[in-house]
């Protein structure tokens, strides 16, 4: 065996390992507006996010199958009707424990093998850990709070920071109707980061998000919006997993970046996937004047 061949296999060890499905609440396979509105209950968000669904759960019927696109699989074989749309883990606390201790054992356990909780320790301003279709886990450094910088789950956005979210969230940077799967997206996304840097605010360490799939035949549709004021710097890193499954799995995220004048984003992301994982992400950003947006990707696995 070759050392390629070696390393190939560490990587399948580390990333494509399974626990038992433990969920709170598991949707019906397939999407339709019951299905929306089930999830929107189910999150408690306001009028106006649920409006925005259903908008885009109409675009998403509307849209024909996307076949030219370079490079991208048969996606005539995607049946969103077959997906399960979201699983809620069986958590205590919504939008995400205090402590890792908090997590239940299997997930504390999967995160454990990833290095997250050790890399938060040593070389992170904030991380983030989603489970299947919500975050578990949620931390910030009191430092970086104190300066005004926001670092939480997107469910938690929506309520708590509504105004902001309202103003950015799939209005001009990643709309609805810019491809079938960015509308399929706005209509089921859960989960997913939500980071605002201050005007002058530089965030001197990495923040970072790991979303993690563990169930069979599931979607995970993660949103991450980043919005950095003017003259204010951030690097964010995003990593995305899942284990070999039997069936197929479609992850299908969305990615907004704000950067305005002036200030500098930095956006990193590893995914690693299952070969019968399709992935399908729409990631966009709007840079004003003065402004620099960097983008580094290493993608393995998937269709």
């Amino acid at each position: 065996m070759s050392s390629e061949d070696l390393q190939h296999t560490d990587t399948e060890a580390r990333f494509e390992f399974k626990k038992e499905e433990n969920s709170a609440f598991q949707a019906e396979k397939g999407l339709d507006e019951e299905t929306i509105r089930v999830i929107s209950e189910d999150k408690d968000e306001p009028e106006w996010m649920l409006e925005r669904r259903l908008r885009a759960l109409e675009q998403f019927q509307e849209m024909p199958m996307p076949d030219d696109w370079p490079g991208a699989p048969d996606l005539s074989e995607v049946d969103v009707d077959e997906i399960v749309p979201y699983i809620r883990p069986d958590i205590e606390t919504r939008g995400g424990a205090e402590s890792w201790e908090d997590l239940p054992e299997e997930i504390q356990d999967t995160f454990d093998k990833l290095g997250i909780p050790e890399a938060e320790k040593n070389a992170l301003s904030g991380v983030g850990a989603q489970y299947e279709s919500e975050i578990v886990y949620q931390n910030m450094k009191e430092q970086w709070e104190d300066k005004g910088v926001i670092f939480c789950d997107m469910d938690r956005a929506v309520r708590e920071h509504e105004e902001i979210v309202r103003e950015y969230f799939m209005t001009k940077c990643v709309p609805p109707s810019d491809n079938k799967f960015a509308a399929l997206h706005g209509a089921i996304w859960s989960g997913g980061s939500f980071v605002y840097v201050p005007e002058n605010t530089t965030v001197e360490m990495p923040v970072q998000a790991y979303f993690r799939m563990n169930s069979d035949g599931m979607g995970q549709f993660e949103h991450t919006l980043i919005v950095a004021e003017p003259n204010s710097e951030v690097h964010y890193i995003e990593g995305c997993s899942a284990p070999k499954y039997s069936a197929f799995n479609l992850h299908s995220g969305g990615v907004e970046v704000f950067v305005k004048e002036g200030a500098h984003v930095q956006y990193s992301t590893v995914q690693n996937w299952s070969k019968n994982t399709y992935n399908l992400n729409t990631k966009r950003a709007i840079a004003e004047k003065d402004a620099t947006m960097e983008w580094v990707s290493g993608s393995m696995g998937s269709k």
